[in-house]
């Protein structure tokens, strides 16, 4: 099986990360802030941008667990969690820096404008795919 694990534990790896999980999309039921933990997880069912190089009939997904550890605080803004069964799509996620530091905000960038902010210790984020994968013949598409 060919499934993807990565972790991130900077800037770039994030951007990695943000790049294999871009058009995932996710029921509002799958994003779960264990504050004790200082964990959030986010269970997606995400596009296989690895494999979509040139024009294709049909394309893949996988289901997929996206880990943000030593998570402090979340924040979000245009996510109804009185609606769980909302599908949001993630764009990106990108981290802005408070100081010197390692500390600062993971950002989460959906479409329709819904956002998440993520106040963090430190930037460690585990994406591992957790089943196989299906064909799906969408292609996900972004206006300019």
């Amino acid at each position: 099986m060919d499934a993807l694990k990565l972790m991130a534990l900077d800037a770039e790896d994030l951007a990695i990360v943000s790049a294999h999980v871009q058009d995932a999309v996710l029921k509002v039921s799958g994003l779960v802030f264990e504050p004790r933990r200082q964990q959030l997880s986010v269970i997606v069912n995400r596009f296989v941008w690895e494999k979509a190089e040139g024009r294709r009939r049909s394309y893949e997904r996988r289901r997929a667990a996206l880990v943000f550890k030593r998570v402090r605080a979340v924040r979000s803004a245009g996510i109804d969690r009185e609606k769980p069964e909302d599908v949001l799509s993630l764009l990106a996620a990108t981290f802005t820096p408070h100081g010197e530091g390692p500390e600062g905000t993971v950002n989460l960038a959906f479409s329709g404008g819904a956002t998440m902010a993520l106040d963090v210790e430190c930037i460690e984020v585990q994406l591992a795919d957790t089943g196989g994968a299906w064909e799906t013949s969408s292609l996900p598409r972004h206006q300019a």
